[in-house]
């Protein structure tokens, strides 16, 4: 017996399927930059049509009527906008293509274009340079406290979040068979914690910055060891009653392709930041294992979103890559927001493009697209361009008093198709464009 949760519009192929189509039909800023110079290059070009069929008429030979009406299509059909009008859809079409297949979802053209332009990459921890698979690395309790008491509160708390630690307590706890009892009034504070009432008690779990703003009597000194041998641990908080009574550690490992992503990152000239909400330790520690220089961590989600502003007023293009709702200010606030498809549905609809492979390889390759379509871009205005620009004075008859050579609009039309196929030849280059080159 199957049950199917979604059908045909919503299940995921569809949505991704709408996406693509909906990121080919639109239409980026340098379109609009293009459609400005055409509505002055189309009355240029009918000017210089009745220029042609003027000067025909009085200076050329016999018979000069005929001459003129031929000089005066000729340009007509040179210059009739074709190319033009294709050099920009014809990229954005085969890069979104190009990136769908290379799992790269693109919401529009305009993310194409400002992605390209990026130059810092603010990027979050937990589920993003991490393998988003955490697990319970030890636990620590005050002294009248037992180990599976802090495990039931903090089990208990967990089971109404979605952040990926909640995961590796719960798993912890079942492997334990610790009981968990429901937990009412259940709050969620993002970037900082949990709070809910467990067999009547007031329970809560959260960083530190949380423990305080509750006002729960921390310890001096937690019952925990000082040398755990991974600093890259986070610590996560457990108190009931007001005050705090235990300690759970949870690691979550580098996800294996993080380091190698970082370098190419660079290579690229961007300048990788990372915004966590977790302790700077743990931050420092994961840093440092993947080479980055910058951290900013016990950050809340809208000090994410301050940090973003603050780049911007740099004058600096931001791209914000993450994955959980804690993410989802800075993602909106930024030039550009990446989601990391296993993160949350906020993260995703908060974002221009999304991953949803969820692996952080993914942006480099994202970023090497967006370069590639705008080169691709550029490089099709060019042909399309230098052949209006080059075959217009042509067709008006401008080789006729040197060379004695005129242009049939036979001919001009042939010139115009092949200028048409140059960029659509030249657009289709992207189909087989290699996203994982330095």
């Amino acid at each position: 017996v199957m049950q199917a949760d979604k059908v045909g519009a919503g299940t995921t192929l569809s949505r991704i399927v709408a996406l693509v189509a909906r990121a080919q039909r639109s239409r980026a800023p340098v379109h609009r930059r293009v459609d400005a110079v055409a509505a002055i290059f189309v009355p240029a070009v009918v000017a210089v049509a009745v220029i042609a069929f003027i000067a025909w008429s009085v200076w050329g030979p016999q018979p000069t009527l005929a001459h003129a009406l031929v000089a005066a299509v000729s340009v007509l059909v040179m210059a009739c906008p074709c190319a033009l009008g294709l050099a920009t859809p014809m990229s954005i079409m085969t890069a979104t293509g190009r990136g769908a297949t290379a799992g790269i979802l693109i919401r529009d053209a305009g993310a194409l274009e400002r992605l390209g332009g990026a130059d810092v990459l603010v990027i979050d921890k937990t589920g993003t340079l991490t393998a988003g698979r955490p697990h319970v690395v030890g636990i620590w309790q005050a002294e009248d406290v037992s180990p599976g008491r802090v495990l039931q509160v903090a089990a208990a708390l967990e089971a109404g979040s979605a952040h990926p630690l909640a995961h590796a307590v719960l798993v912890e706890a079942n492997r334990q068979g610790a009981s968990m009892s429901p937990v009412r009034g259940f709050a969620a504070r993002a970037g900082r914690g949990l709070t809910g009432t467990l067999d009547g008690v007031p329970v809560a779990l959260g960083n530190e910055q949380f423990m305080h703003e509750l006002g729960v009597a921390m310890p001096d000194r937690q019952d925990r060891p000082e040398t755990t041998g991974d600093r890259a641990m986070t610590v996560v908080h457990v108190a009931e009653q007001g005050r705090a009574i235990g300690l759970v550690g949870v690691c979550d490992p580098p996800r294996p392709s993080a380091r190698r992503a970082v370098k190419r990152l660079r290579r690229q000239g961007i300048r990788v930041v990372m915004a966590t909400g977790d302790t700077r330790k743990a931050a420092r520690a994961l840093a440092d294992d993947l080479g980055l220089d910058e951290v900013h961590a016990d950050l809340l989600p809208e000090d994410k979103a301050v940090l973003v502003a603050g780049l911007q007023r740099q004058g600096h293009r931001v791209a914000m890559a993450g994955d959980g709702i804690n993410d989802a200010p800075a993602l909106a606030r930024a030039d550009i927001g990446i989601a990391m498809g296993a993160g949350s549905d906020v993260a995703i609809e908060s974002a221009d493009v999304t991953l949803p492979g969820g692996d952080i390889a993914g942006v480099p390759r994202a970023i090497r697209l967006a370069r590639s379509t705008l080169g691709n871009v550029r490089q099709n205005l060019l042909f399309a361009f230098g052949s209006n620009t080059l075959g217009v004075p042509v067709a008006a008859g401008a080789l006729f008093p040197v060379f004695g050579v005129v242009i049939s609009p036979v001919f001009a039309a042939l010139a115009m198709s092949l200028s048409s196929l140059s960029v659509i030849a030249n657009a289709m280059r992207l189909k087989n464009a290699d996203l994982d080159a330095d």
